[in-house]
């Protein structure tokens, strides 16, 4: 182990760096690694150490005191793939850019509060090695939610620059909205509305997020919680022509969204660009009536119909849905059966018992399950019984598991197969929303309330999202979780010495078998 001295020379001025340095052995070969950088170390506490090696006082690091340093592993792999992906260039270089980086971590690692971040966290993980962070409070993360909301446009349009440069830009997007529900009410873009979170009486905002073909992020947006699906599209369609300057778009929505009006506004001379959707039972249903489709042409290999207005349908049966729906309608009937049998020993053990009652009860229990229309309920001698008329029962299983995808991409530049698994990638968008709503990065707790600090939380989350979808495609094939990846890195420390009060950590010389392989999958030498 030995102190070593770099010089370099910038215009007239000369800067010193000082390491602390050792030499190793590899494949018969010396070789030499920097332990620590100790460049900020008094200039005698620097000359006692040096004397101290030479006088062989000191022959390695094992001689000073040992104990166990901060974390590093996972936030240092963040940090790693967040320059790949160019989210690290696209914050910039202030402190506000380490402090949304160390948020993005923050937001992977654990979900606690920016208090709890600021306060409890930071004191768990070498921050200030790798994000050069030191001294804030929790209020500074979230004046950085504020900075990052006010430039959320610019980081977006540069992390698509660094994501597409030098290559074709896909022409395909994909788009969804979900929402999150909020405790209380004080948050200023807090709505009632339609609650996919099943929170009745909860106030909620609406999320939209449009990523490229292949389910990585390209923008996030919040809206009120009132907003419905449809006039979200509008939005999108600008960023991608005014922000991104795409000029091809194959615009991909599901059925709720992307409904005539929109399309409209895609196929308009504005734009002059394609959609691809599905269409609701009840359009199936009319298409079929009208003899533009037959049922005998749902099947479980595609079938394609065009019209002579160009548009196209493409056709199938999931077996696998036609059956699960078939079995939950089974299950509501049996759960109609035991109800009548329920109703019929309470009235023959309660003389006093109303029958209508009875009857009333059955029959709200039926319209609640869309039933109606296969049940029949009928009492006589306070005894109630039910039919099922099979025909209609046939009838509401006509299309099981039938879905059409609508487009009208032609097919030389699309075909029905392609078209179909495209209309298929929204649960690409579905995933991005589980694991940002339910898992690693959880959306909630929201512990936000104004509009700015809630759109840069929200823009906190998709930017860590977009790290953990890299890692996890990077380890597919190790059947790894998220959680488990993460949770493996975080457990390595550095080792840390002591020498007279000053601190020197270094990278620990074996990793587990597991921090080992996720190390090498990601190609990242922890250093």
């Amino acid at each position: 182990m030995y102190v070593r001295r770099i010089h370099k020379k910038v215009k007239n001025k000369t800067y010193t760096t000082v390491y602390l340095a050792e030499s190793y052995r590899e494949d018969g070969k010396v070789k030499h690694r920097h332990i620590a950088n100790i460049s900020k170390w008094p200039d005698e506490l620097i000359e006692n150490l040096e004397k101290a090696l030479k006088g062989e006082k000191i022959t390695n690091i094992e001689d000073l005191n040992l104990s166990q340093g901060k974390s590093f592993g996972a936030i240092k792999v963040i940090s790693e793939i967040a320059k790949r992906l160019g989210i690290t260039k696209a914050l910039g270089n202030s402190r506000e850019a380490k402090l949304a980086l160390f948020q993005i971590a923050g937001r992977i690692i654990t979900q606690g509060s920016r208090y709890y971040l600021a306060n409890e966290w930071s004191k768990l993980e070498a921050i200030e090695k790798v994000f050069r962070l030191n001294r804030f409070t929790h209020n500074d993360l979230y004046e950085n939610l504020r900075w990052l909301s006010l430039n959320q446009e610019k980081i977006e349009n540069k992390i698509f620059k660094h994501r597409f440069n030098n290559q074709k830009i896909s022409s395909i997007y994909l788009y969804d909205v979900t929402s999150s529900y909020l405790e209380g009410d004080k948050n200023e873009m807090a709505e009632y509305g339609y609650n996919r979170d099943k929170k009745i009486g909860k106030k909620q905002i609406v999320i939209g997020l449009l990523t490229d073909d292949l389910g990585y992020p390209l923008s996030v947006e919040v809206f009120k919680g009132n907003t419905s699906d449809t006039t979200t599209v509008s939005n999108q369609l600008s960023k991608l022509k005014q922000r991104f300057g795409v000029e091809n778009v194959v615009f991909v929505g599901d059925k709720g969204m992307v409904k005539s009006i929109q399309i409209e506004e895609i196929t308009s001379e504005e734009y002059n660009w394609h959609y691809l959707t599905t269409i609701t039972k009840e359009q199936i249903k009319t298409l079929i009536k009208k003899n533009i489709l037959q049922l005998d042409l749902f099947a479980e290999k595609i079938c394609e119909v065009e019209t002579e207005d160009n548009i196209r349908y493409i056709l199938r049966r999931n077996p696998m849905r036609a059956e699960d729906i078939q079995k939950n309608r089974d299950d509501k009937i049996a759960k109609i059966k035991d109800l009548v049998t329920e109703q019929n020993r309470y009235l023959k053990e309660h003389k006093k018992a109303k029958e209508d009652v009875a009857l009333r009860k059955i029959e709200k229990k039926i319209a609640r399950l869309k039933l109606k229309q296969i049940l029949q309920i009928n009492i006589e001698n306070r005894v109630l019984s039910l039919s099922i008329d099979e025909q209609a029962k046939a009838k509401a299983a006509e299309l099981d598991g039938c879905y059409v995808v609508k487009t009208d991409v032609p097919a030389k530049e699309l075909d029905a197969q392609t078209a179909h698994d495209r209309y298929k990638d929204l649960s690409k968008v579905e995933f991005a929303f589980r694991t940002m709503k339910t898992t690693l990065e959880d959306i909630r707790p929201i512990y936000v309330r104004k509009e700015e600090t809630t759109r840069g939380h929200v823009f906190v989350v998709m930017l860590a999202y977009m790290i953990i979808k890299y890692i996890s495609e990077a380890l597919e094939e190790h059947n790894f979780t998220g959680k488990y990846i993460i949770e493996s890195l975080d457990k390595i420390n550095y080792v840390q010495y002591e020498y007279e009060g000053k601190i020197i950590n270094k990278i620990p010389a074996k990793f587990s078998t597991d921090q080992q392989l996720i190390l090498e999958a990601l190609k990242i030498k922890l250093k």
